[in-house]
C-alpha cells in the first residue's frame, strides 16, 4: 500500500548550460519547488528529452543522487560519489530522464557529522559502523522530497538509475511505479576500495545486489 503524499509544486524553471571537468557537456532544465515536506533546497534536473521515452512506450530515466559535497564538487577520492554523478547526467541526457538532486548528504546526517563519520572509518569502523557509533542510523535517507517532485514534474511510470533497493522499494511505498532498476557503474579507487567493500556487504545482506548508493 502506498503512503499518502503531500503535494509538492513546481516554484521555478529555468535552462543551465552544464560542463564537468572532463570536458562533457549537456544543457539541463533545473526545477525548484514548493511544498517539498523536509523544507530543503532540492533541485530536480531535467536531462535529454524526458518525454522521450514515455512516447516510445517506455519510462524515462530518473537517478535520486544524493548531495556529496566533498565528492561531487570538490572530487574527494574517500567515496564513488562524483563519478555517479557524471555517470548519471550522461546516461539520462542520452535517453531523456531527470536527476534528482537531494540534499542528504552523509546518507542523511549531515555535512559535519558525515567528516566526524571520516574519522572514526580512520580508526577503522566501516562507513555504517561509524554512522552508528555517532548515534544515527546506518543510512537516514528518505525518498518522499524525491517522490513529491516527480508527482510535480507529471512524470508517470520511471526506471530508477541505481545499485541501491532502498530507493526503489521507498519510492513503491509512496505511490512511484519502478518499471525496472538500471544499475550504475562501478568506481573502484585505492581511496575508496573499503568505502565500496563496506557497500558490498550490506547490499548483500539486504538485497544480493553487488553495490549500494
Amino acid at each position: 500500500m502506498s503512503e499518502s503524499l503531500p503535494v509538492a509544486t513546481i516554484r521555478t524553471q529555468v535552462t543551465v548550460p552544464l560542463r564537468f571537468p572532463d570536458g562533457y557537456t549537456t544543457t539541463a532544465r533545473l526545477f525548484t519547488f514548493d511544498g517539498l515536506v523536509d523544507g530543503r533546497e532540492h533541485l530536480a534536473f531535467g536531462l535529454g528529452d524526458p518525454g522521450a521515452a514515455e512516447r516510445a512506450g517506455g519510462a524515462p530515466l530518473v537517478r535520486p543522487h544524493s548531495e556529496c559535497l566533498t565528492g561531487d564538487v570538490f572530487g574527494s577520492q574517500r567515496c564513488d560519489c562524483g563519478p555517479q554523478l557524471r555517470e548519471a547526467v550522461q546516461r539520462i541526457a542520452d535517453v531523456g530522464g531527470y536527476l534528482l538532486y537531494l540534499r542528504q548528504e552523509g546518507r542523511g546526517i549531515g555535512l559535519y557529522a558525515k567528516l566526524d563519520a571520516y574519522a572514526l572509518q580512520d580508526a577503522g569502523l566501516d562507513t555504517f559502523e561509524a554512522n552508528v557509533a555517532l548515534g544515527h542510523a546506518e543510512d537516514e535517507r528518505d525518498y518522499t522530497v524525491a517522490a513529491q517532485m516527480l508527482a510535480a514534474l507529471g512524470v508517470g511510470p520511471i526506471a530508477v538509475l541505481s545499485n541501491n533497493p532502498e530507493k526503489t522499494e521507498q519510492l513503491g511505498r509512496l505511490g512511484i511505479t519502478v518499471t525496472e532498476q538500471v544499475p550504475t557503474g562501478v568506481f573502484l579507487s585505492p581511496a575508496n576500495a573499503d568505502y565500496l567493500a563496506a557497500k558490498a556487504s550490506r547490499a548483500a545482506r539486504a538485497a544480493d545486489l553487488p553495490f549500494v548508493r
